[in-house]
């Protein structure tokens, strides 16, 4: 059929780079890549505790706060197109410098936003600059032997984890609601500092790890990333799953602020705390646990059982009635979507093409960053028009749909290694 790759059917690992070109020392490199990435969550989850005193502040409607919310993930959208693909072409150091030193602009640039409208394009551009985790998980592939790939991609996702832990935290705790727009300043300086820190690692420690004969490969733009990776069974499959997932999960978190004070009248440090405890679930759900679930049950079981596991603990969050049980289910939920992802990036990099492992994981990352578009503005209508509970409930029934698509993807891959 045109416009599928040719291969084996089997799933392929990735290409590693020649031992000459491979990163002297990568034991210093990964800790460096895995602090980017909790750079890039604390940018994103920094915000969710202070979204309901933004509205008050710039007295904003609940649709320009998730909107403030989805507009980061709108650049993240373009980010992970470009950036994955320009790491193929010109290297990953290259693109981590950029990236990582615009989005300390970036937050900077947040703490003295003037009005919502500023505050709006603001995020998107550092959204834009934090779509950088398709470089980072280029990487790890590079200079990652295949049967230790998950592992090491679970990495990634436990520094997801754990900037969800610290980004709410800092916006919880260091942030003075009573100051007004100046009380949102602390937090987000000092996420811009660590971006300083995280480019001083990279400047000292992380060496290149693209291939020159791969680097200077003709490759398609970066729309086409997308129609590449949609014409194989597998990573259309994946991919979907990917946005089905995202978009029901994200609708949670871009009203989590406004619930949380609607619901039980939490403020900012209380939503910081609880996000903190669910950042804590996904560090360890994603450092320890994916891994060990992937080598004993397989990729696809753990995928179909993580998000079957978050629909079922996202019901208990929205008809409890007690903080304690919502905060344990919230906790579950969050541990079980976490679990996915490790098993889905290594699905991926090893259905795409050598070469091509940045571009197909943005692709992907593409989609997960379209989805926290989508599902925030669905959860602003449902905030809005029906009850603070319609969100989370659409957010697990949302996880069935992701579920049946993994399922799928399964039967394709067995179908594959059969023939």
């Amino acid at each position: 059929m045109p416009g599928r790759y040719r291969r084996p059917l089997a799933l392929r690992a990735p290409m590693a780079p020649s031992r000459a070109q491979r990163p002297p020392d990568t034991r210093l490199a990964v800790p460096v890549l895995l602090l980017i990435v909790f750079v890039s969550l604390i940018g994103f989850g920094v915000v969710i505790p202070l979204l309901p005193f933004y509205a008050s502040v710039f007295d904003a409607s609940p649709w320009q706060v998730t909107l403030m919310f989805a507009s980061f993930s709108a650049g993240q959208f373009l980010g992970e197109l470009t950036w994955g693909r320009l790491s193929d072409r010109i290297g990953r150091r290259p693109v981590l410098l950029i990236t990582i030193l615009a989005s300390a602009a970036g937050y900077v640039a947040l703490a003295y936003a003037p009005t919502i409208g500023v505050a709006i394009l603001v995020r998107a551009f550092a959204g834009f600059f934090s779509g950088n985790i398709s470089t980072i998980q280029g990487y790890i592939v590079d200079v990652t032997p295949s049967e230790r790939l998950a592992g090491r991609l679970g990495l990634v996702g436990g520094a997801f984890g754990v900037g969800f832990v610290v980004g709410p935290w800092l916006g919880g705790v260091l942030a003075r609601p009573e100051l007004g727009a100046a009380g949102f300043q602390p937090p987000l300086l000092v996420a811009a500092a660590l971006c300083v820190v995280a480019t001083a690692g990279v400047l000292a420690f992380v060496r290149e790890s693209v291939q020159n004969d791969v680097a200077h490969q003709v490759r398609p733009g970066p729309l086409a990333s997308l129609k590449e990776a949609w014409s194989d069974d597998v990573l259309r499959r994946l991919i979907a799953m990917t946005f089905t997932g995202f978009a029901s999960f994200s609708a949670m978190w871009a009203i989590f602020g406004l619930w949380g004070e609607a619901r039980f009248g939490w403020g900012p440090k209380e939503i910081g705390f609880v996000m903190g405890v669910t950042g804590v679930a996904a560090a360890l759900s994603q450092s320890f646990l994916s891994g060990a679930i992937v080598r004993r049950l397989g990729a696809v079981p753990t995928i179909v059982g993580g998000l079957l596991t978050t629909g079922t603990f996202l019901l208990v969050q929205a008809v409890s009635p007690w903080i304690w049980l919502c905060v344990v289910a919230m906790t579950l939920a969050v541990a079980g979507h976490t679990l996915t992802q490790p098993a889905t990036s290594a699905l991926i990099s090893q259905a795409a093409p050598p070469g091509r492992q940045g571009a197909i994981l943005g692709a992907n990352n593409a989609a997960g960053s379209a989805a926290r578009v989508a599902g925030p503005m669905v959860a602003g209508l449902l905030f809005s028009s029906a009850t603070p509970w319609a969100p989370i409930v659409f957010s697990a029934i949302g996880m069935l749909p992701a579920a049946w698509l993994a399922w799928r993807a399964g039967r394709q891959i067995r179908l594959r290694q059969r023939i």
